[in-house]
């Protein structure tokens, strides 16, 4: 069997089961930014060695969203949580 993610609703799941979605900290650009601007938020992105932190959506399984912490050199993830735990930009 492959990698294993441990699902915070079904326990550990194959990651076959998963559609890893994009990184978690890219701060969407102003409606009114300029076109190099919102270029560059939509093409061009880091690839970062080591820790990292991205959206998987559990597509086979209970369908939620998480936020999975990778080591993007292992592989290894080192924490799983549901997405609607997260604090979004803004809120009180």
């Amino acid at each position: 069997m492959s990698s294993l993610v441990k699902c915070p609703h079904c326990g550990l799941r194959p990651r076959e089961e998963f559609t890893i979605r994009g990184e978690v900290a890219t701060p969407r650009p102003s409606a009114g930014a300029d076109e190099a601007t919102w270029f560059d938020h939509v093409y061009l992105r880091d690839n970062p060695r080591g820790e990292h932190r991205e959206y998987w959506h559990h597509s086979s399984g209970c369908r939620r969203w998480l936020v999975l912490t990778r080591n993007t050199l292992t592989h290894e993830t080192s924490d799983v949580v549901d997405a609607s735990t997260l604090k979004t930009e803004g809120a009180q």
